[in-house]
């Protein structure tokens, strides 16, 4: 029996308008005397003195950093800097971007880390893996957040293409689990239905939600549970496979393509609606569902050309040979992907 290991969260807290407990959140954690602090400048703009107020008031002391880019000369760049902090916890603040840049350089320095997502883009505020500009297009695993933090009311402040993105990320989880599976079957992978079923609930409950969502608004709360679960999902499998199939492959396509270019929930929503069909799931559901959350359903939308489309389904597997997916079991030509896009209406 193959092992792997877990790496949890310790503590998670969900609130609105509780950006002012985040010094007694530090305090619960691990009593740290000194933090550095990631985010970007706009950040820094809107919270900054909220941040720096709760930290004061139990006399935490602490260090900005600003992250511009995740480009690895910037990480290295911060990292440097951290290092010299000593501090005793790292905390990205944002969104992908920064956390990213403090979940890596917190692994690198072996230092504690906590997430304090300003968006819910994407399933990373709670996961232990790391977007990062170089010549591996995916994700790379660093540590779990130690804790995560969340006020729903600065989430809801952000553009709501972010939350639909979201949403995109967590549809993805359906295509991944499927995807998981035929890794199980073909390659006796291992494969967790504990982490399985979690993943597929927090996608679940947004398909189911969709037509709510769609009169009503999204709910920024569900869509931050459904993220902070897949990510733990994550942790539970050791791997990001619960949450990252096909789809992710051909978002990771288009960021070696058209790099830049659409959100990367967006990205895979658009090819969990292929890959579905790949599959022989009901595709036009997570259209049905994509659209209700306000998220895109065709290149156009994101303003990606057909001719990228069609490259990125042909490139897709070869980015990561290794991880079984249902593109291994296609030979996927551009006629093919040409045939796949314009059927589910992509392009």
């Amino acid at each position: 029996m193959q092992s792997h290991t877990m790496e949890l969260p310790r503590l998670i807290k969900i609130g609105e308008k509780n950006i002012g407990d985040f010094g007694s959140f530090l305090n619960l954690l691990n009593k740290p005397k000194k933090v550095s602090l990631i985010s970007g400048k706009n950040v820094q703009n809107v919270l900054k003195k909220k941040i720096e107020k709760s930290l004061k008031s139990k006399k935490i002391r602490f260090v900005w950093h600003t992250s511009i880019d995740n480009q690895i000369k910037s990480l290295n760049k911060i990292q440097k800097d951290v290092k010299k902090d000593n501090s005793d916890l790292i905390v990205g603040i944002g969104g992908g971007r920064s956390v990213d840049t403090a979940k890596l350089i917190s692994f690198n320095l072996a230092k504690p880390f906590v997430s304090l997502p300003t968006a819910a883009s994407h399933d990373g505020m709670a996961s232990p893996f790391v977007s990062v500009k170089s010549d591996k297009p995916h994700s790379i695993v660093a540590s779990a957040p130690m804790g995560v933090f969340v006020d729903i009311d600065i989430i809801k402040k952000a553009p709501s293409k972010l939350l639909a993105s979201g949403c995109g990320d967590l549809i993805a989880n359906i295509i991944a689990v499927k995807d998981w599976q035929l890794g199980h079957k073909k390659k006796k992978e291992y494969y967790g239905r504990y982490a399985a079923d979690l993943a597929m609930m927090s996608a679940k409950i947004v398909m189911e939600n969709s037509s709510v969502f769609a009169k009503k608004g999204l709910d920024a709360r569900v869509i931050v549970e459904g993220l902070i679960s897949a990510g733990v999902a994550s942790c539970i499998a050791g791997s990001s496979r619960p949450c990252s199939g096909a789809e992710h492959l051909f978002s990771h396509a288009l960021d070696k393509l058209a790099p830049g270019i659409g959100l990367h929930g967006e990205k895979c929503g658009i090819g969990s609606i292929m890959m579905a069909k790949l599959q022989g799931q009901d595709w036009k559901k997570i259209v049905k569902t994509l659209k209700d959350v306000g998220a895109p359903t065709t290149a156009k939308q994101i303003g990606l050309k057909p001719e990228i489309i069609i490259k990125a389904l042909t490139i897709a597997q070869e980015l990561r040979p290794k991880r079984y997916t249902i593109l291994k079991e296609i030979k996927m030509t551009e006629k093919k992907a040409s045939s796949l896009a314009k059927s589910t209406k992509i392009i």
